[in-house]
């Protein structure tokens, strides 16, 4: 499938982007939001969106960029791309929900195993 290069309305592009945003916070849960992600994209997109949310991740929790590029199959200059990205606020913002997700992951973990004792 081939998208066209023109240049949209701005107040057009806008629109349809909050489409696009609002219709993925509307999905109830993960399988049903994976469910449209992999129908949307094609593989190589869906994987090259969740290699630069991984790539963020890693280099957060100061992973080489040996270790990143050797591990996700990327370059070092889309590891550059993806540090630079990282201070914008929605970068940032993402990070910060995956680390959220994981601390509660750990503590439910240690919850579990005290409430088992």
């Amino acid at each position: 499938m081939r998208i066209s290069n023109r240049k949209l309305n701005p107040s057009l592009k806008n629109q349809i982007e909050k489409t696009f945003a609002q219709t993925i916070l509307d999905f109830k849960n993960l399988d049903e939001l994976y469910l449209f992600l992999s129908d949307f994209f094609n593989d190589s997109e869906l994987e090259t969106f969740a290699k630069r949310l991984s790539i963020a991740y890693w280099l957060k929790k100061k992973r080489s960029y040996s270790n990143i590029r050797e591990n996700l199959k990327v370059s070092s200059a889309t590891i550059a791309t993806v540090e630079k990205q990282m201070k914008k606020p929605g970068f940032a913002s993402a990070i910060k929900k995956i680390e959220a997700e994981e601390w509660a992951n750990q503590w439910a973990e240690k919850i579990r195993k005290f409430v088992r004792k």
